[in-house]
């Protein structure tokens, strides 16, 4: 099967725009972008994709071997990028999935604009100084509870992650995605996930680079996007005024006014 399919590829917008490749979270597939899509196609050529084991991607083609790691999910990026011979690409990644852009333009910095870095965490579980949020228990026990009744985990962790308790069809639609991805394929994304480290990788990034946090988010603290920043060497630092960890729903309209301010900067 070819990689367009494996990863069930859309592209839309502009055919000669500049290319924006949005990437999902854990949990989730590309449909959690479809409130930013339409600003974003009016000048861009829109890159939207499924990780293996996400969405309607080739379920086939996952293996615990490739995603039990960042690197696989990155692998899938670049795959992407080859396959579609994607240059000059703005790279848009929602959680985790910022720090595979980080690990993707570190491998093939030619195919990359630009980076926009949303409710990102180079690590989870507090060290030292540094502060993710969670404490290795809290991880631990977080992954006890997911392997042991993932729907259960889904429908208690889902509107904790999106947050905005006053808008509960938020939270739904959280659950509802992470309990259409089959629970063992989510065993070994959550734990590729809340066990990573990458934060020696922030260094890496060469290419021009957004960082975006929220006002609050449990997942990934302020102090974790101002780490980010700090990190990456010539980045911004924007704090939406959006609560939760996933402001391309919550906060759509200033999600992508700044997404676009970005990318508009020459």
């Amino acid at each position: 099967m070819d990689v367009a399919s494996r990863n069930n590829v859309t592209i839309t917008g502009k055919a000669d725009g500049p290319v924006v490749m949005l990437a999902h979270g854990f949990g989730c597939d590309q449909n959690m972008w479809r409130l930013m899509v339409p600003a974003l196609a009016s000048r861009f050529r829109v890159v939207l994709f499924d990780y293996v084991g996400s969405g309607a991607s080739d379920v086939s083609a996952w293996s615990p071997e490739r995603y039990g790691s960042l690197d696989g999910y990155a692998q899938d990026v670049l795959d992407i990028c080859r396959e579609l011979d994607l240059r000059d690409v703005a790279f848009v990644g929602h959680s985790v999935s910022a720090m595979t852009g980080v690990l993707a333009a570190a491998q093939e910095p030619e195919r990359f604009a630009k980076l926009v870095l949303l409710v990102p965490s180079p690590r989870y579980i507090d060290d030292g100084d540094y502060r993710g949020g969670f404490s290795a228990a809290d991880i631990e026990e977080l992954l006890e509870s997911l392997d042991s009744n993932y729907l259960g985990w889904s429908a208690q962790m889902a509107p904790v992650i999106m947050g905005n308790a006053d808008r509960p069809e938020l939270g739904e639609e959280l659950t509802n995605s992470f309990c259409r991805t089959d629970p063992d394929i989510a065993q070994v994304f959550a734990r590729a996930t809340f066990l990573s480290d990458s934060r020696r990788d922030l260094a890496s990034v060469t290419v021009p680079t957004l960082v975006l946090d929220c006002t609050e988010d449990v997942i990934a603290p302020r102090e974790v996007g101002a780490y980010v920043h700090a990190a990456i060497p010539g980045s911004r630092l924007v704090t939406l005024d959006a609560t939760g960890h996933c402001p391309q729903l919550s906060a759509p309209e200033a999600t992508t006014e700044a997404v676009i301010g970005f990318l508009a900067q020459r």
